[in-house]
Order: structure tokens, then sequence, then C-alpha cells
């Protein structure tokens, strides 16, 4: 037990530089600690998109079902929701969404959105900025031009 504190509290780093600076020691300390968050994250189950492999792996049933649509902003929705899922292609223009059992109503939750988010994509696209001018041109030329009249005031007789 005694160890196993000393091996998890001793790091050992080498670094080869012509000149150590502090600026160089700092750059080093610095990657030595994202390679430490990085190992202990890798030790906890993956989370958000992943590959099906990794999804099966965790452990637990896993659940699927056609995914209908574009899968890009399935993943932008699902971000928001945090859930762990795989999309795997099954015809062309055809996906089947993976997803563990235990975040069935999370997976709900999410797809209801993204179902909202794929009837409403008709309704809110946005016209082409040339479509926009077209129109304007349009617009101005059925207005009838005004004429401007200029009138010449008579300032010498008022003073």
């Amino acid at each position: 037990m005694i160890d196993e504190e000393v091996s998890r509290s001793s790091i050992a780093i080498t670094v080869r530089a012509s000149k150590l600076t502090a600026r160089g020691l700092a750059y080093v300390l610095g990657a030595a600690a994202r390679q430490i968050r990085k190992a202990q994250w890798e030790g906890n189950a993956p989370h958000g998109k992943q590959s099906a492999r990794k999804l099966m792996r965790h452990g637990g049933d896993t659940s699927g079902m056609e995914l209908p649509g574009d899968p890009r902003l399935f993943d932008r929705v699902a971000r928001r929701w945090g859930v762990d899922y795989a999309i795997r292609p099954v015809e062309k223009g055809k996906y089947l969404l993976l997803f563990k059992a235990k975040q069935a109503d999370a997976i709900t939750g999410c797809f209801s959105e993204y179902s909202q988010r794929v009837l409403n994509r008709g309704r809110d696209r946005r016209v082409p900025i040339r479509e926009q001018l077209k129109r304007a041109q349009e617009l101005v030329k059925r207005r009838p031009q005004r004429q401007r009249e200029r009138e010449k005031e008579v300032a010498a007789e008022d003073r």
C-alpha cells in the first residue's frame, strides 16, 4: 500500500533541451499535467458521440433506432442533452442510432427536440442574399418615382 502511494505521487519527467529556461520548464510541466488529466479521463467511460464498439464496451444494454434526416443536426442536439450514442450508416441517407438503454429517457427528449428542429427546418431556411436583392430591386421599380421640386427662396426681398 505504501508503494502504491509513492508510485502515485512521484512522476519522472525527462527533458532534452540545449538551454532549459523557465518558459520551457513551464511548457513541459503543462504538457505533463495535460497527459495526467488525459490518463485520468480515459479511466472513466467516454461520453457523447463515439464508435459503436466503444459504446458496447461500456457494459449494460444498448438500444437502437432509425435516425431520419441529418446526423450532424442530431449531433448538435445530443451534445446539449449529454447522451452517449453512436451513429452507423445503414444505407445512403439512412442511419442507425445506437444508445445506452439506461439513457432512454434522455434520448427520448433529445429525439423529440431533434424531430422538432427537422420539421421546422424547411420553414426556417433563410432567403439567399441575391434573392433578397432581386426582390428589393423589383420593389424599387414598382414604386412611382418622386419628382423633387426645388424652389428658390427669395432671400433678398425679406432683408
